[in-house]
């Protein structure tokens, strides 16, 4: 069970670290794939998407680290 969740917040925390590096300040979500942002509400959008999906794995990871140390 232990490695089970060791492997499970390794995967939560690479998750992670792609969905915080994709809202580096001052670009958009179509510029960190290279592209042009040409639509203001589009990138707003996508960015208070990008904002909760985040939040919510970070959520996980809590989670999942708050049950590993309770099981060791």
């Amino acid at each position: 069970m232990q490695q089970l969740l060791s492997i499970a917040q390794i995967i939560i925390s690479l998750l992670l670290i792609f969905l915080i590096l994709l809202q580096v300040k001052g670009t958009g979500f179509g510029a960190a794939l290279g592209g042009v942002d040409t639509e203001y509400r589009s990138q707003k959008i996508a960015s208070q998407s990008l904002f909760r999906i985040t939040i919510i794995v970070i959520i996980i990871f809590i989670s999942l680290s708050a049950l590993s140390v309770k099981i060791t």
